[in-house]
């Protein structure tokens, strides 16, 4: 494996999110008022943290890959146990199933259990958001060319806290797709479409198909509902010239800067390297040193 490749899985994760974090709600036209074209790591804003701060998306990926380091295979109880460690951490961001879950765990629900039950329990519009694939895509570097186990410990990791079939196949098309890119694949998208085949929800089938032939849809979504999220980012990823340009186009698109732009670095990450990205970003970032670390350490899980 492509060990640049790897760690630009993670380092374009954490880009993404770190050059979101700021604009997350914002508008397109909004983004724009005040920055122009947001291409560089800024402080304050939504959340009013520092320069190159993180948020739930890249911590919680960061629970993946330790557990993945540390036990050398997908354990998801574990997964489960380090996600309440770090929400009693107070953590600034988090989403509201990922909230409602968590807080099941902690009061006993099995790591299979507490995600199915708050779905089960939520009305549609709310059942399906995009908390699961920010997440996900470490699990893509130790398992990429296992695809039948890479598919099932992805839809395990979801299940967690979105047990929805958008959210869980959503892993699965994800990190299928990020597998194929870190194996040089043509058409990884349409490869992890065909191989999750029937398994996949209509609706998540019918958003991306048209990526694989390079159609742009009429509209680009930005809002946290998995699908939508789904779109954009792999949309704005796979037609980029450079990663760089994936991700600022993704997060000036205004919405859920964070979490697309977090999805949309993973994939241009694994599709152009980490040595791709932006220096300036990946100094504004104080997590670095360990994403590197944790990717050098998958790609031999």
């Amino acid at each position: 494996m492509d060990v640049d490749r790897a760690h630009g899985v993670l380092f374009g994760l954490a880009c993404g999110d770190a050059l979101g974090r700021p604009v997350e709600f914002a508008s397109a036209s909004e983004i724009s008022a005040e920055y122009g074209r947001l291409d560089e790591m800024v402080g304050h804003g939504t959340w009013n943290q520092p320069v190159g701060t993180i948020t739930d998306d890249t911590e919680q990926a960061l629970c993946i890959a330790r557990s993945l380091v540390e036990h050398q295979t997908f354990d998801p109880a574990d997964v489960a146990e380090r996600f309440v460690t770090w929400y009693d951490s107070g953590p600034f961001d988090i989403g509201g199933m990922t909230r409602r879950s968590l807080t099941r765990l902690k009061r006993g629900d099995a790591w299979d259990e507490a995600g199915q039950h708050v779905w089960e329990n939520s009305p549609e519009g709310q059942n399906a958001g995009n908390g699961s694939v920010m997440r996900c895509p470490p699990l893509a570097i130790p398992y990429a060319t296992e695809w039948d186990r890479l598919a099932e410990v992805s839809r395990q990791s979801s299940q967690i806290t979105h047990a929805d079939p958008r959210c869980a196949e959503g892993c699965a098309v994800l990190n299928l797709t990020v597998a194929g890119l870190l194996a040089d694949a043509d058409v990884p998208l349409q490869d992890a479409l065909d191989y999750v085949g029937a398994n996949a929800p209509g609706e998540l089938v019918t958003a991306l198909e048209p990526l694989t032939r390079g159609d742009l849809p009429s509209t680009l979504e930005t809002s946290g509902y998995v699908v939508h999220s789904l779109q954009t980012a792999l949309h704005d990823a796979l037609i980029a010239d450079s990663a760089e340009e994936a991700i600022v186009t993704a997060v000036n698109r205004g919405g859920d800067t964070d979490t697309i732009g977090a999805i949309a670095g993973a994939v241009a990450g694994a599709r152009f390297g980490a040595s791709q990205l932006p220096d300036r970003w990946l100094a504004a970032i104080d997590e670095t040193e360990e994403l590197e670390l944790l990717a050098e350490q998958l790609v031999s899980v």
